[in-house]
């Protein structure tokens, strides 16, 4: 009974149970403090704008691909240094490209008065500012003509303008060659030499005319003009006046 009582008693006080605070509760009643949220606004005007100069980029892009241009294009064979007639061009419509310069078709007028070829042309080439000369004696700087009479024998079948071709001063005096006797003596100096009495001249010469005494130029002799380097211009000049010069075809150069 004793044991009752004080249990009765020790539970019958005044004093009334307070609950324990929750886990990370603040005390009190108290909210901790919030750090203020950081806005940057350098970095959204940023973003914005790199958004805006991508639209831009793509709308130049899409609107230059749409943008054609005429320009001119070869059809026909043209020599280095020739004229470049009106049969020889066509016109045709490509995309505008930056940075190639292009003579665009209303330019047609000025490129045959006033500029020739400053390289051999051939058919579906798209011209450009570098591929021409300005002036129509059909020269460019550094460059010389020449005209050859040649016999058949001294250049290739079917020779034609745009080829080309390496030039060689040959010597006739057999005999010199057999006896090895007076080595180089037709030699003029100039050149890679490929035997006694054979030296190369150029092996750039750049065909610009062919007429031969007959159709087929088997028979009798044919005029042949070329375009050289001024500086082999003289000893090609003293080889064709000696009747000393054979044309050859330069591998994958024609």
């Amino acid at each position: 009974m004793k044991t009752r009582e004080r249990s009765a008693a020790g539970g019958g006080g005044s004093r009334r149970a307070v609950p324990a605070p929750a886990m990370g509760a603040p005390v009190g009643g108290e909210r901790l403090p919030m750090a203020p949220r950081e806005r940057k606004p350098a970095l959204a005007a940023l973003a914005v704008l790199l958004i805006l100069v991508g639209a831009l980029g793509a709308t130049v892009m899409v609107m230059r691909a749409g943008n054609k241009i005429e320009v001119v294009e070869i059809k026909a064979n043209v020599a280095a240094g020739q004229p470049i007639p009106a049969s020889a061009i066509e016109d045709v419509e490509i995309s505008d490209v930056s940075g190639i310069q292009f003579i665009r078709w209303g330019q047609r007028g000025d490129l045959a008065q006033h500029y020739t070829a400053a390289t051999n042309l051939v058919p579906g080439t798209l011209l450009t500012l570098p591929m021409i000369t300005k002036g129509t004696g059909g020269l460019a700087p550094g460059k010389s003509i020449v005209g050859l009479s040649l016999k058949d024998g001294q250049f290739p079948h079917g020779l034609k303008a745009g080829d080309t071709v390496a030039a060689y001063r040959v010597g006739n005096d057999v005999s010199k060659s057999s006896s090895g006797s007076g080595s180089g003596s037709g030699s003029s100096g100039s050149g890679d030499s490929l035997g006694t009495d054979t030296t190369r001249i150029s092996e750039n010469v750049i065909v610009q005319e062919v007429v031969g005494s007959s159709g087929d130029f088997s028979s009798g002799d044919t005029s042949v003009k070329v375009l050289v380097d001024s500086t082999v211009a003289g000893p090609l000049t003293i080889a064709a006046a000696a009747g000393d010069v054979a044309l050859v075809l330069v591998s994958g150069k024609n």
